[in-house]
């Protein structure tokens, strides 16, 4: 019989370093389970890939397409699952060589992509076109109403022929309607009873998503740098933006004036009264 340790005195030093916290995948799954959430539901909420939510709970973030996204997609799963984001993304962070410089969106996105890019109808051109109809049906009409009004004028001024050349009509001299400004003109020309949103890559490419009030999903693709795609519905436009920071936003012919950073994903939601006054 042996004098000694018991086997449970030779079990190895449990570690209470850093490296024994729970890991960014675990906390993540675990909130969403504590929430009673399925990954399909975060899946919903969020729109990121179920295949990228099972990924990042298993702490694999190759899928996400680089350090960018992967703080972007750890963010937003966080909040969906009502888990504080600012700690998940300092444990990233230090485990993957500190928070990365901007970079440009559209070799990363990508990853993201779903459907092969199709071309749509040139929507631009055609808003352009139906607004440069408009102001010349209205210069017509105006200038049709002029040359009406001089010559009652004239009929009136037969017994008096000295009035028409001290006060002829000032046909020539009407002066021109002024070039409206694009986010005018654009007002006019978007019906009034539906909503309309155009999204413009001035900056760069970046990977776009945009469904109407019934969830069909309208776009799902990268927009390259000086492309735009115009979407409209009777109620409501739903968008995803891969890039925030590269796009150029119009709603209802308003132009929405946001800070958003490069490479910051931003989901957005707009109706008719869009965007609000104030």
């Amino acid at each position: 019989m042996s004098i000694g340790n018991s086997p449970e005195d030779e079990r190895p030093f449990e570690d209470v370093s850093d490296e024994a916290r729970i890991s960014i995948g675990r906390a993540l799954r675990q909130a969403r389970i504590d929430a009673g959430l399925t990954v399909d539901d975060v899946s919903s909420a969020t729109r990121v890939r179920i295949a990228i939510v099972h990924a990042i709970e298993a702490d694999n973030f190759a899928p996400c397409g680089g350090d960018v996204y992967a703080r972007g997609h750890i963010r937003t799963l966080a909040k969906a699952v009502r888990l504080d984001p600012a700690p998940l993304l300092a444990q990233y962070d230090a485990s993957h060589g500190g928070r990365p410089a901007p970079t440009p969106a559209a070799p990363l996105f990508e990853a993201e992509r779903i459907r092969p890019e199709r071309r749509g109808p040139n929507w631009t051109a055609a808003m352009v076109a139906a607004i440069v109809a408009v102001i010349g049906f209205v210069g017509f009409t105006a200038f049709k109403g002029d040359g009406e009004g001089g010559k009652s004028t004239v009929a009136e001024g037969d017994s008096t022929p000295t009035a028409d050349k001290t006060t002829p009509t000032p046909k020539t001299d009407k002066p021109k309607d002024p070039e409206p400004e694009p986010s005018d003109s654009a007002i006019a020309a978007v019906p009034q009873d539906k909503v309309t949103v155009q999204v413009s890559a001035a900056d760069g490419r970046s990977w776009i998503s945009a469904k109407d009030h019934n969830g069909k999903l309208l776009f799902d693709g990268l927009l390259k740098q000086g492309d735009s795609k115009t979407f409209q519905d009777s109620e409501k436009i739903n968008l995803v933006l891969g890039d925030a920071g590269a796009i150029d936003l119009y709603v209802n012919g308003k132009k929405i004036e946001d800070d958003w950073r490069p490479g910051a994903v931003e989901r957005l939601t707009y109706t008719k009264g869009d965007p609000q006054a104030g």
